[in-house]
């Protein structure tokens, strides 16, 4: 028998160091070549590592939330031979599966539209627990032994009841646990995918209240958790105070109404054809595009430790995206050049690929603008987090209807039913005065209430 050092490659970026988010395998399982071993999270992605030899494990090096230097042992494998092996695996270590998170409020989905600077790192804690063999310590929820394959990584098949289908229901923690409270069995749940998400729970729940059923009303006692906040989540909450620490926020908003961009928007659905169905997105960023032309300094980034501000020609548009792992922001890149259908169609793709983890590096960072927005949710006005090291962050709100006062001309003052919405902004006030963020979010209104003026040259 002879033990081989997997030793933590260099993933690029000129990282020194990446962190311990899950692992596949425990001490004492049988791993064949090619196999998972662990996720490690680097500034910019999440990388699977994947075992070069077929063996046992016999050492971990460190849990979930350490801090591993590149070069250094991960995991020690005993394999059969006669030689004592002890490598370091260089080219394609893994698949990207997602990547950094940046502040931004939710999407209608954080990661990272822009490089975000995060805080220097907290030194590697590899090595001090190498050896330590506890049965314990490494239980992971994935495990790749003889009886088969895993599933999914994060998440977990539900319990099912024996007449279900024969086919796993895979679901994540925080669906499972949704479902548990609102006493939905999830093998009577159709999943428009791979996996039952939060959406899936929302069409049920219509349907079944279209058929007399109704939640229950009982609320019921969970017990106490402690978790350990690592991964993605930890690179949110790190970009998020770096935002919040470095950057003087101020925030406005305004009222528009949107009764004729609505009228437009329907109209347009009815004649697409093939093409995708518009939501309000891809009309609020077509506009958002159409404007910064003329205010420039809101489509740029700050280099605080150089005192540089860059003000970009074209809009590469962050997206915040609510998922599964946390908030992620892929970019929609030169949106400027992109018509309305083209924009929706790549909002539903990147937004797609970010939640079920595809998303590329290059997806999810150089944005130079960002918008935000609560989607059904809604809300009457937010004041989202600035995407450092952008300088302004946009968030349509929830369409509500009200009467309004118009002058008809003719006998004073009429009333009719008008579609509202509140737009916010958030800017860097270094960067942005208030008059600047005012004057555009007014020009965005002219536009988004006269929206013929969208497709005029």
């Amino acid at each position: 028998m002879a033990r081989f050092s997997f030793r933590l490659p260099d993933i690029g970026e000129g990282i020194s160091e990446a962190e311990i988010v899950a692992w596949h395998v425990a001490v004492g399982d049988r791993v064949e070549e090619d196999a998972r071993l662990a996720d490690m999270m680097t500034d910019k992605a999440t990388v699977e590592m994947e075992s070069p030899v077929a063996g046992i494990v016999i050492e971990l090096a460190g849990e979930p939330g350490d801090n591993i230097p590149i070069g250094s042992t991960l995991v020690v494998i005993e394999t059969e031979g006669e030689t004592e092996s002890d490598t370091v695996v260089a080219e394609n270590p893994g698949v990207e599966v997602a990547t950094d998170a940046t502040p931004a409020c939710l999407t209608p989905p954080e990661a990272d539209g822009a490089a975000s600077t995060l805080p220097d790192s907290t030194p590697a804690k590899a090595g001090a627990q190498l050896g330590d063999a506890r049965e314990e310590s490494a239980a992971p929820a994935t495990t790749t032994t003889d009886a088969g394959p895993r599933p999914t990584p994060g998440y977990e098949e539900a319990e099912a009841p024996a007449a279900a289908s024969k086919h796993p229901i895979l679901a994540s923690p925080a669906v499972r646990a949704r479902a548990r409270d609102l006493g939905i069995d999830l093998s009577q749940v159709r999943a428009d995918g791979d996996r039952i998400r939060h959406a899936d729970l929302d069409a049920h729940l219509r349907y079944g209240q279209a058929q007399g059923y109704h939640a229950p009303r009982t609320s019921r006692a969970r017990a106490d958790e402690t978790m350990k906040v690592i991964g993605m989540r930890r690179r949110i909450a790190d970009n998020m105070a770096a935002s919040k620490r470095h950057i003087p926020h101020f925030s406005y908003v305004e009222e528009v109404e949107v009764t004729a961009l609505e009228a437009m928007r329907a109209d347009l659905n009815t004649h697409r054809g093939d093409r995708p169905k518009l939501t309000l997105l891809p009309l609020f960023i077509a506009a958002l595009c159409r404007t910064l032309p003329d205010f420039p300094m809101l489509n740029a980034r700050y280099d605080d430790e150089a005192g540089v501000v860059t003000r970009h020609g074209n809009v590469h548009l962050g997206m915040a995206t609510q998922t599964d792992a946390g908030l992620m922001v892929p970019v929609i890149r030169d949106a400027q050049d992109r018509n309305v259908w083209q924009l929706a169609a790549e909002i539903a793709r990147l937004a797609e690929a970010a939640r079920t983890g595809k998303a590329r590096t290059d997806e999810l960072s150089g944005s130079t603008i960002t918008v935000t927005s609560l989607g059904p949710l809604g809300g009457v006005a937010t004041t989202p987090v600035i995407n450092r090291p952008e300088v302004a962050i946009l968030g349509p709100n929830r369409i509500v209807e009200r009467p309004v006062f118009v002058d008809d001309g003719r006998s004073g003052d009429a009333i009719r039913r008008a579609k509202l919405m509140n737009v916010s902004i958030s800017c860097d006030h270094r960067v942005v005065d208030g008059w600047d963020a005012a004057s555009f979010v007014q020009a965005l209104k002219k536009l988004l209430e006269t929206p013929v003026l969208l497709f005029a040259d």
